[in-house]
């Protein structure tokens, strides 16, 4: 049975991590799919911002895949520089880890793509490591649905705990009234 503990993403312990958005990878990426997979990344960024969570992107092989597509890019926080890899799991990626910890978090939302190489592997070595994990169904894709589904399934079966990119907004700010919800409630309508 799943430790429900993290259930919620903790406010004060929890950092987005963006695997792999590039140039070339999301030119194939499933077409039905991800311009609401980029529009739901941008707002777990603009959660990010407003929460002062810690962001860690990676990039796969960017002399050949390219980089961080700019509408992702441009609302990366200051100083918030890729890792680049070519290792498949992010986790595994020279740095990744480090700066994790160096964070002080203990939980991670994790999106990107692909759902069944790159996020997979990142997830299971989290999970691996004892890290909560949540994935956002509506912020990962692969190339074909199926794909993202298989992705997805493993990742659940792992432990990872799978939902949507409203519903850990809506945790992690907890309350209506505040600044971040004020925030947050207008980029929503």
């Amino acid at each position: 049975m799943k430790d429900l503990r993290h259930i919620v993403p903790p406010r004060d312990a929890t950092a987005l991590i963006i695997v792999d958005i590039q140039e070339r990878l999301f030119a194939a990426m499933e077409p039905e799919r991800k311009e609401a997979v980029l529009a739901n990344t941008r707002l777990l960024l603009q959660l990010a911002k407003a929460m002062g969570l810690p962001v860690l992107v990676t990039e796969q092989y960017p002399k050949g895949l390219g980089g961080t597509i700019p509408p992702v890019k441009d609302e990366l926080p200051p100083g918030c520089e890729p890792i680049e890899k070519l290792i498949f799991s992010s986790w595994r990626a020279d740095g990744l880890p480090e700066r994790f910890r160096e964070s002080g978090a203990g939980c991670a939302v994790v999106i990107g793509m692909e759902s069944h190489v790159c996020v997979l592997g990142t997830v299971i070595d989290m999970l691996a490591e004892g890290i909560a994990v949540h994935v956002p169904r509506d912020a990962v894709i692969s190339r074909t649905r199926e794909n993202c589904d298989t992705g997805l399934a493993l990742m659940e079966r792992a432990g990872a705990f799978i939902s949507s990119t409203e519903t850990i907004i809506f945790q992690m700010l907890e309350r209506a009234g505040t600044d971040e919800f004020k925030i947050m409630s207008k980029l929503l309508r």
